[in-house]
Order: C-alpha cells, then sequence, then structure tokens
C-alpha cells in the first residue's frame, strides 16, 4: 500500500514549519552521535566504492556524512519540504551529495532509483517504526530493492523500551519539551512498532540479518532534568536474498 494522505500531509507539515537551524528536528543529531559510529557497524561488510542511499533522510544531516565514507550518497525522503532543506543545507559544500523525493512504498518509483544506480548501500534511521502500520512491509521491501545481492543496509529502529522514554519526557511539569510538543502536533507516531515487528519484516522482505545489537538513538532535545532524550533502539546489518557475505 502507499503511504496514507493524512500521513504524507503530516510530514509536509511538520518540515514546513521546520527552520533550516541544525538540530530542531529532535531527531537531527550530530553524525558524530549517529551516522559515523553506524557506518563504523556496517563498513566490514561494505564496499566503499559503491553509493550508499539515505532513506528518509530529512535534512540530510547524516546523508552528507556518509557521503565522506562511501563513493557517492543519495538521500531520498518522502517529504518535498524536507528535501528542499536538505538541498539547503548542501548548497556550495562540494560534496555532490544527491537528493530526491521518493515515497518508499511506491514500488515503481524504488525500481526506478534502483535501475538508475544498481545495487547500492542502504542507511535507514528509524523508519520503519514511525510508518503506518500497513506500509511497514513495503518500506522494508525498498531496502531489499536497493542493495538487490551486492549492497548491503544498516537499519536502527526504535525498540517499545522508548516509549517510556518519550512518555516520561511528556510528563514533565510543564508538559512535553518543544521539539517532542511539535513531533506530537503534527500526528507523527514515534516508536509504533513492536520489537518483533522489524526483524520479521527484514526477514519476510529477503533481507539476512548479518549482525545486530542493542544501542540509543541520542535526540536533540533534553528532559526536564537537563539530560538528554536517549532513545533505545536495536541495529541491523543486512544482506539481500542471494548475496555471498
Amino acid at each position: 500500500m502507499n503511504v496514507s494522505e493524512n500521513y504524507r500531509n503530516a510530514w509536509e507539515s511538520y518540515w514546513r514549519e521546520t527552520s533550516d537551524a541544525p538540530g530542531e528536528a529532535i531527531w537531527d543529531s550530530a553524525p558524530a552521535l549517529t551516522s559515523v559510529p553506524h557506518s563504523e557497524l556496517l563498513l566490514p561488510h561494505a564496499d566503499t566504492g559503491r553509493t550508499i542511499v539515505d532513506l528518509g533522510c530529512g535534512n540530510g544531516t547524516q546523508t552528507r556524512y556518509l557521503a565522506t565514507r562511501f563513493a557517492r550518497a543519495v538521500g531520498v525522503d518522502l517529504s518535498h519540504a524536507a528535501v528542499d532543506h536538505a538541498r539547503r543545507a548542501g548548497e556550495g559544500d562540494g560534496t555532490g551529495v544527491e537528493f530526491q523525493q521518493l515515497d518508499l512504498t511506491d514500488t515503481d518509483a524504488v525500481r526506478a532509483l534502483h535501475a538508475r544506480l544498481g545495487d547500492t548501500h542502504a542507511y535507514m534511521r528509524a523508519v520503519i517504526h514511525q510508518s503506518e502500520p500497513g506500509a511497514r512491509a513495503a518500506v522494508a521491501a525498498a531496502v531489499a530493492e536497493l542493495i538487490g545481492t551486492e549492497g548491503r543496509a544498516f537499519v536502527v529502529e526504535l525498540t517499545a523500551a522508548s516509549r517510556q522514554v518519550l512518555q516520561l519526557a511528556a510528563s514533565a511539569p510543564d508538559g512535553p519539551p518543544p521539539k517532542l510538543r511539535r513531533v506530537f502536533h503534527h500526528g507523527l507516531k514515534p516508536a509504533d512498532a513492536s520489537d518483533d515487528e522489524v526483524p520479521r519484516l527484514l526477514r519476510e522482505a529477503g533481507l539476512e540479518i548479518l549482525a545486530d545489537g542493542d544501542t540509543t538513538l541520542p535526540q536533540t532535545e533534553y528532559m526536564a532534568d537537563g539530560t538528554r532524550i536517549d532513545l533505545p533502539a536495536r541495529w541491523f546489518v543486512l544482506a539481500g536474498r542471494g548475496a555471498d557475505e
């Protein structure tokens, strides 16, 4: 299934009302906390001469870092407004990073991207958990389509334990902190997938789990006591059907 109009509009409105300031989005953490350690987990399995596609790239912070570790980086996002942010942020930096709007549930569009780029690596941070339930299988299938048999993927998703962290943050005397309040205001639903759903969807998409482990996804927002919101998560390094490791 394709994403619903309500879901698409929620992301468009969120990114339209987000400034270009680094870190304004709650998940827009510095690469040193996210794509740097994630790359170190992926690199033992991945050929750096390949293109890497950043799925759900948002404003492109992680995409621009990934371009320094791989031959080329392409950031894709459902939201046109997010892609606009990413392109503005990358203007004049000389990295040659490419950004395009892409609905991961649009099978034809995903196949067209694969046809253009060939087997790529994929980086996906916290996309399945907030996707609509009926669309999650298609998101996992998009990862499998893009990496084919030669690419590898790094996928990291929030676990159910992150819901308690978010609930604690939202229950502060003054209510949720501003960046989290904006997420709720736009109807976005973090940590909505169960812990067993993500690996099941990945396997059903034909992906082989080469390595996995527990981690946290640091946010750019803080609890009332000043501690950073770090959301429990699980990471996976994946190969496609028929791949040789």
